[in-house]
This record gives structure tokens, sequence and C-alpha cells, in this order.
């Protein structure tokens, strides 16, 4: 599925609901399905920076995708990174790169997120897109 199939199936999930509080509830439901990050990955290192909370963003490359995987202490923190891993994760660099998140935006999701939490989202977006090209710098 390409990024877009991905984010226009993210869309209509939230779609479904129309109070904010059953979407909160369904950013915990998805990091709560998001499986634990090997305690090798826990380092300073896959730390993100300026995200309030502790998210560990961890990225390998193979057969040419980059496959992600995070953890985060924070529960609806850790459903926004189950997202962007369902939408991003599996592509090439170039795709990732490439890719306008506009689910971010349709699903309104910054607009109810603290100040702090969506200086957060785009400190995830930003290190994604540093893997991509990390992982594009050595093809």
């Amino acid at each position: 599925m390409s990024i877009n199939e991905l984010q226009d199936e993210v869309i209509a999930e939230f779609n479904d609901f129309d109070d904010w509080m059953d979407r909160y509830q369904m950013l915990i439901d998805l990091g709560n399905e998001l499986p634990p990050l090997p305690e090798q990955y826990k380092t300073e290192q896959n730390l993100i920076e300026g995200c309030q909370s502790r998210v560990w963003l961890h990225a390998d490359e193979k057969d040419g995708e980059i496959l992600f995987q995070a953890e985060s202490d924070a529960l609806i923190v850790k459903g926004i990174i189950a997202l962007l891993i369902r939408v991003l994760s599996g592509h090439t660099p170039d795709e990732i790169l490439d890719a306008d998140l506009y689910f971010i935006d349709r699903i309104g999701l910054k607009e109810h997120l603290s100040p702090t939490r969506s200086n957060g989202l785009v400190s995830m977006v930003k290190q994604m897109r540093m893997y991509a090209l990390a992982y594009k710098a050595k093809q």
C-alpha cells in the first residue's frame, strides 16, 4: 500500500468518530497495540529531542525499505508514533522523504494536541525523515 493510501485509511478511521474523546481513545488503543521496543534500542541516541515525553525511535533498512520501531512512556504520544509508523514504515527512503503527511491536518491532530505535544509530533516526523535521509545516503 502506498503512503497516501495508508493516510486515506487513517483519515477514514478517524472520521468514524465525531467526538475527540473517542479519537484520543483510538490513539491510546493504537499505542497499546505497538509492539514493545527491545531494550537495546532504548538508548540516548534513539531518544527524540523536542518531545516532552520520552520517545525512542529506531530504524532498520531491509530490502531498500525502512522499518521503524518505537516506544513512548506517554499513552497518547505512543499512539501518535504508532500512527506515523503505520503510514511510513515499510517504504523506501525516497517515498518517506517525498511524502506529504496530510493526514495529520485532516484528522485534526495538530489542533487537538497541546503545543508541547504538537512540537513533539513535528520532532517525530523530522526524525523519521532524518533516518530516511541517512539510509538514502548509504544507498
